[in-house]
């Protein structure tokens, strides 16, 4: 039995969904807006290239502007495949982890008076109790 349009559309649709190349370039924007970047230079090089009359080998060889769009498409067209070969950065890591310890040790020690001993007694060492006897008498004898 063969599919309709609409199931073949929404299989290739499912499959592109599951490629990481192309979740990434969905999720980065700076790897789509240098992919962009490299196909409009590259639109610019190839118009010039063959509109002007004379010649596409005479033109990539001799004009400056197709020579700086051919330059520019390389260059971004190299930074897409390096920011595709890098592992997906994450967004926090031991920084936030770090952040949410501190935080949680200052509540600790705002709310728990047995914590705040604990700490002191650590930094400063145990307080000593001792009794404080009087070697004056009131008598005076």
């Amino acid at each position: 039995m063969s599919k309709t349009k609409a199931e073949r559309a929404g299989d290739i649709y499912e499959i592109a969904r599951e490629n990481p190349y192309v979740q990434r370039l969905i999720e980065d924007e700076d790897l789509r807006e240098s992919l962009k970047d490299a196909f409009e230079a590259s639109k610019r090089a190839y118009g010039r290239a063959t509109g002007n009359g004379k010649g596409t080998v005479k033109a990539v060889t001799g004009d400056k502007k197709v020579q700086k769009d051919l330059r520019k498409a390389a260059e971004n067209l190299q930074e897409v495949s390096d920011r595709l070969r890098q592992p997906k950065k994450r967004k926090g890591g031991i920084g936030r982890l770090l952040l949410i310890a501190i935080l949680g040790a200052a509540i600790a020690l705002a709310v728990s008076e047995g914590a705040r001993k604990a700490v002191l007694d650590a930094l400063f060492g145990a307080e000593e109790e001792f009794e404080y006897t009087s070697t004056t008498s009131i008598n005076g004898s």
